[in-house]
């Protein structure tokens, strides 16, 4: 399996820079393109609330996966995981 996830980078300044983006630049951008209030406001949530790095190589685990590994890419703004069934 292999799966591309957006991730929360951890290293200053770039952690805090992403934030900002994330919740006050691209929502605005979501909503110029879209003209839907609410486009793009889910994925700073999503990102969130999805568990990365170890605590989803955990989880992988917890269900069955074997050899799942953790490449974080773009200094952590998104991972690819893998794992084998």
């Amino acid at each position: 399996m292999v799966i591309l996830e957006f991730s929360k980078p951890t290293a200053f300044p770039l952690k805090q820079a992403y934030n900002f983006y994330f919740r006050r630049v691209l929502p605005v951008f979501g909503k110029l393109i879209s003209k839907d209030r609410a486009a793009y406001t889910y994925l700073p949530e999503s990102v969130q609330a999805f568990p990365d790095g170890p605590d989803f190589l955990s989880i992988l685990t917890q269900v069955g996966f074997k050899n799942p590994a953790w490449q974080p890419l773009t200094f952590g703004i998104s991972s690819i995981y893998t794992a084998q069934k």
